[in-house]
């Protein structure tokens, strides 16, 4: 397995990475105010900023439009997801393997846990089959780690979300996304739990641009490697000056005021 930091998902030891997989996740309502980006092209187009390094999407979307854009962007598939129409205890179907998100082009893959759940042994057991699997090709794994279950009262306390960050590392993922813990000192604790694996924060809905870029400088000066972002970005009308500004925060260390200055 190479270094992570070799991979073409990292930049300079960190990663932004253009989530668009919120058509089977959250149904058509995140298009509501941006009908255009129904069309996935718009994201891939988004997905060619420098800043980006890769897009997340389900198998549908790799197979349909990835080949379009497979010189200008790099591609990580997610293998699980669920729609929201799904009520039961917090799971995630198995939608692709390894295998093919490697025919398809796949640089990385990406596996959704939901730990204390009750579907938690059985989704472990399904990450560890895609992760070694991964090895195989080569490909790194991105582990969505959202503690979430009927028995969680709060998914973003900060001892959650430093077990989740945990959890990814003793799993063997070399990233993973989670949610920010609400201040800069837990996020810190949750990077230290997090060993030597990269730890990237989910971006959320989307917010203004000033508190978003804030969230995200804590995140960087807490030790974090970057974020894995789609509402924040694509919903955007302009999403390419808020790429302008994560560029300056996460690669150059910017502060959120001057990377908008700039």
């Amino acid at each position: 397995m190479r270094p992570i930091d070799d991979s073409p998902i990292v930049r300079d030891g960190n990663a932004c990475i253009l989530a668009m997989d919120h058509g089977l996740e959250h149904g058509p309502v995140d298009f509501e105010e941006v009908p255009e980006k129904l069309d996935p092209a718009t994201v891939f187009e988004t997905a060619t900023h420098d800043a980006v390094t890769c897009i997340a999407v389900q198998k549908g979307i790799a197979e349909g439009y990835y080949p379009s854009y497979e010189d200008d962007v790099n591609l990580l598939v997610k293998l699980n997801g669920t729609s929201n129409l799904w009520m039961g205890e917090p799971d995630s179907s198995l939608n692709c393997s390894v295998e093919y998100a490697a025919e398809i082009g796949a640089d990385a893959v990406g596996f959704t846990l939901y730990g204390g759940s009750n579907n938690e042994v059985e989704m472990a057991e399904e990450f560890r089959e895609i992760h070694e699997a991964a090895r195989e090709y080569d490909l790194p794994v991105v582990m969505w780690s959202y503690p979430r279950g009927q028995g969680l009262k709060n998914d973003t306390k900060p001892g959650t979300i430093s077990y989740a960050t945990r959890l990814a590392l003793e799993l063997g993922a070399d990233i993973a996304k989670v949610k920010y813990p609400g201040s800069a000192d837990a996020m810190e604790h949750a990077v230290q739990c997090a060993g030597d694996m990269k730890v990237v924060m989910s971006g959320g809905s989307k917010t203004d641009d000033l508190d978003f870029l804030s969230t995200v400088e804590a995140v960087i000066a807490a030790g974090g490697n970057g974020l894995a972002v789609g509402r924040n970005v694509w919903q955007r009308e302009n999403p390419e000056r808020l790429l302008d500004a994560l560029e300056k925060v996460i690669y150059e260390g910017e502060t959120a005021d001057a990377a908008l200055e700039a």
